[in-house]
């Protein structure tokens, strides 16, 4: 299991890894004891099971120790049980990655590179976003897609609040594309309207996105 990335930000602490390994190897990088096997019982796929374990194996490298207990909240969310720092997940294919933050809410994700993005641009950017989209290079389009895909992502993990949508609620200003660099966004949704600095980078396989509240 292979830490490609582990970075600090703003107080939070960030690690992205590749899942090299098979599920049986992952339960035995966790402690005999926990909810584990009861929990792993409860999904049907086994890219859930591998999933499951892989966040908490990373947990337990990025924190020290025994994994902590993750909970979810009412809305979905995840958190630690204890209540010690707010933590975000996110999951794509082979990778995981997880962000952890003693007082502000934090959220990441990751998305692999993949053409299905196209299909549902529609749903999520507006045209005032990306202007000059239909003019750029393929390639420079699909990537300008993924990251905003995953910058709303990160924001709607951020907010955590219902009815949230892409296009309407969120919005991410222009900006130029790099290996890795900042954007900013802002949400419509909330009677706050609050506005965010998100830092992305883009991977061969993936891009990530991952911010702070303001």
């Amino acid at each position: 299991m292979p830490l490609l990335r582990c970075w600090k930000s703003e107080g939070a602490d960030f690690a992205v890894w590749q899942v090299t390994e098979s599920a049986a190897e992952l339960r035995g990088r966790l402690p005999a004891q926990g909810p584990y096997d009861e929990e792993l019982a409860q999904f049907r796929s086994a890219g859930r099971r591998l999933e499951y374990l892989a966040v908490r194996v990373l947990l337990q490298e990025l924190m020290g120790g025994e994994p902590p207990l993750v909970a979810h909240l009412p809305s979905g969310k995840p958190c630690l049980a204890d209540g010690s720092r707010h933590i975000t997940v996110s999951h794509t294919a082979d990778y995981v990655a997880v962000g952890l933050h003693p007082v502000a809410e934090v959220g990441i994700d990751i998305e692999r590179i993949g053409e299905r993005v196209r299909k549902v641009r529609s749903r999520f950017v507006r045209d005032d976003e990306i202007p000059g989209f239909e003019a750029l290079p393929a390639g420079e389009q699909l990537v300008q897609l993924l990251l905003h895909w995953s910058a709303k992502e990160t924001l709607f993990k951020l907010m955590d609040v219902p009815g949230v949508d892409f296009v309407r609620h969120l919005r991410v200003l222009p900006f130029r594309l790099r290996p890795e660099g900042e954007m900013e966004a802002f949400e419509s949704r909330t009677s706050r309207c609050l506005g965010y600095r998100l830092r992305y980078f883009v991977h061969p396989d993936f891009v990530c996105v991952y911010g702070l509240c303001p």
